[in-house]
């Protein structure tokens, strides 16, 4: 999906600094002082607009979340929602996915949300998916030993060739269905989300954690 670029985004984000961590590599292992308690940290990368991330630490003060993003452009979006709300224990990360190891101390992390991630089609690509061996291996180093992984898409592919990539790599599915709407009630969407859903667009889902 083609993204709108905004202009002088990176510029504007650097008001945000009521919402935005721009030195994120400073709080490796020192989260929980950020944050100024000891609640649990949840991880989504490649937030998009925020919707998902935002209603989540609205329904769950007594958890900690951080947003990532690498555009900004859309990141810039999510400020935006959150200007005119006061939610303590939301932050947002404007940096990719690949530096997660230079962000987070080993077991940091409770758990780590992957929504409609960029499917990557191309085979010489698959390195790139977010369900990839590289970044699964990432994740177990940053999660606790019983951290748990959501990963939603409506792509077919990519979950399949997901759901492999989990099992191939010593973890272990907890759930996983190819019609979450189906089976559950009070799901919390993104809009990506909210868009499939309303083409008629199953949406997959897995849980998972390493063994």
């Amino acid at each position: 999906m083609r993204r709108r670029n905004v202009k002088n985004a990176k510029e504007r984000l650097l008001a945000q600094e009521e919402v935005m961590i721009f030195n994120p590599t400073d709080y490796k292992g020192k989260w929980h002082e950020l944050f100024n308690n000891n609640n649990p940290i949840y991880l989504e990368i490649g937030m998009g607009k925020g919707k998902f991330i935002i209603k989540h630490a609205q329904t769950y003060p007594n958890h900690n979340y951080l947003g990532l993003e690498k555009y900004d452009s859309v990141i810039l979006q999510a400020t935006t929602k959150l200007q005119e709300l006061s939610l303590d224990n939301l932050k947002l990360l404007n940096v990719d996915a690949s530096n997660l190891l230079e962000i987070f101390q080993e077991g940091e992390v409770d758990g780590i949300y992957l929504n409609f991630s960029d499917p990557w089609p191309k085979a010489r690509h698959a390195k790139r998916r977010l369900t990839s061996k590289k970044f699964l291996d990432i994740y177990r180093t940053i999660l606790k030993k019983d951290g748990i992984i959501e990963f939603k898409t409506d792509n077919v592919d990519l979950f399949d060739y997901s759901v492999e990539s989990f099992e191939e790599n010593n973890y272990e599915i907890l759930h996983l269905t190819r019609d979450l709407h189906s089976e559950a009630k009070d799901v919390i969407t993104t809009e990506y989300e909210d868009k499939f859903s309303s083409k008629g667009n199953n949406i997959c889902f897995l849980k998972a954690r390493w063994k």
